[in-house]
């Protein structure tokens, strides 16, 4: 499939019937303001432009919520264990991004997505829900050309600050993305590095 627009992205998640499990497993929840996202999605958009056959596995399923009214990181593993038991098997990840500023010592989050624009790299900064009627809905506030493009880049938050930029370079290092998908770029700060 070639992906070039959002569209595209969507139509490779409807297609995706383990995709749309996880969706729908989330939904269940009920939750505020919530999404599916980072790796489940670039992914599966690099497996796809890879010709990969075979899905890769993900260390987690990060599903992210926004909800002022209870911030105790109890609750998130209560939603963890109850997302087990709605779906097994998935290496569920379950984060109130309205208290998530605290851990990446960054002013408050206004929003899930104004959360999601924070992430790290921006091909990663991704996200999918469902609306009222299960259609599929995709956030990208970082835009969708460097996962399409296969380009790893910092987003706008973390290339602006030092320390931040340092974390994303030794975060890139670690993952070692470019061995499982061998055509994507790795840049920092406006610099290609391809990391091998």
């Amino acid at each position: 499939m070639n992906i070039r627009n959002e569209a595209d992205i969507i139509q490779l998640v409807n297609d995706d019937e383990w995709m749309i499990g996880v969706l729908k497993a989330a939904k269940a929840l009920q939750l505020p303001d919530w999404w599916v996202c980072a790796g489940f999605i670039r992914s599966k958009v690099w497996d796809e432009l890879h010709g990969f056959l075979e899905r890769t596995a993900t260390p987690d399923v990060d599903v992210i919520y926004f909800d002022e009214s209870n911030l105790d990181e109890s609750e998130e593993k209560k939603l963890e264990s109850r997302l087990h038991t709605l779906l097994p098997g998935i290496p569920w990840s379950v984060k109130n991004e309205a208290r998530m500023h605290l851990l990446d010592q960054a002013p408050p989050y206004l929003s899930s997505v104004d959360a999601i624009s924070k992430f790290p790299e921006t091909a990663t900064a991704l996200g999918l829900t469902l609306d009222h009627d299960d259609n599929v809905v995709l956030t990208a506030p970082c835009g969708i050309d460097d996962v399409i493009h296969m380009r790893v880049r910092p987003t706008p938050f973390f290339a602006a600050s030092p320390a931040k930029l340092k974390h994303y370079e030794a975060r890139i290092s670690k993952k070692n993305w470019k061995q499982r998908w061998p055509l994507i770029h790795i840049y920092t700060a406006g610099t290609i590095i391809d990391l091998v």
